[in-house]
């Protein structure tokens, strides 16, 4: 089982091990992420996320086989440094939205083995807040999730959708071959450079060049909006950069 970005240990939920399993809800999760310069997107989140942090894509998985093209995925971009979060302050969170994928801490849905499509509820076990005297219970005296958990589950479960349509909508956009490498580059007012690459955004000419029909068929499919609310979010770069100088 693969760890992704965030978590420690995931360990699957079982009903008889996990009996006594309990959240500390109170908990913050947010310094979880207080190193973490940015973090997965799904498309559905795209209007709301837009408003505060860039929308980039990165090349995802291995590299694939000759003739192939490889997979991108959308991130939220937290930081210009790498290890540096500008949306967590003092312990919190100064966003308006917070990304589904930090919401989701400290559950998720994993494959229980690599080449399985067997997937199952798991927990960071490394995560302070579990305790088996203290917090809101994850199961019930008969072995039964509690509501807590059930409500937990149908947010993974949400959350696998959005990402399942997340990687079809990336896709579309590498088969068209709609995206190019970019970089970001400013000055600090003490005159330190911030030069940022590594990331993929929309290529306006191969955009532009699009016959209507196709134009027509990505602005039904929601492809277009997807990429006008990604080439708006890349303004916020620049705030970025001042967050980062008021930061130093």
């Amino acid at each position: 089982m693969s760890t992704p970005p965030l978590y420690g240990n995931l360990v699957p939920l079982d009903r008889e091990a996990h009996k006594h399993l309990r959240l500390k809800t109170e908990l913050s999760t947010v310094e979880r992420v207080a190193g973490l310069n940015s973090l997965f997107l799904a498309v559905v989140e795209f209007a709301e996320a837009c408003k505060e942090y860039p929308i980039v894509f990165v090349r995802v998985g291995e590299p694939p086989a000759e003739g192939a093209k490889q997979a991108v995925a959308p991130l939220a971009v937290l930081g210009l440094r790498a290890g540096s979060n500008l949306f967590v302050k003092d312990g919190k969170w100064t966003g308006n939205y917070v990304p589904a994928y930090l919401r989701r801490y400290p559950f998720a849905m994993a494959r229980i083995e690599q080449d399985s499509d067997t997937v199952a509820v798991c927990y960071d076990s490394e995560w302070a807040g579990f305790s088996v005297t203290e917090g809101t219970q994850l199961f019930a005296a008969d072995g039964q999730p509690t509501e807590f958990l059930v409500n937990a589950k149908n947010f993974l479960e949400s959350f696998e959708q959005e990402s399942e349509r997340t990687r079809n909508a990336c896709q579309a956009l590498v088969e068209l071959d709609l995206l190019q490498d970019m970089r970001f580059e400013a000055t600090l007012g003490n005159g330190e450079k911030i030069d940022v690459d590594g990331f993929l955004a929309v290529d306006e000419k191969k955009l532009a060049e699009l016959p209507d029909a196709k134009i027509v068929e990505l602005h039904r499919n929601g492809l277009l909006a997807l990429l006008e609310m990604h080439r708006l979010s890349m303004g916020n770069m620049n705030r970025l950069a001042v967050s980062q100088a008021n930061a130093a």
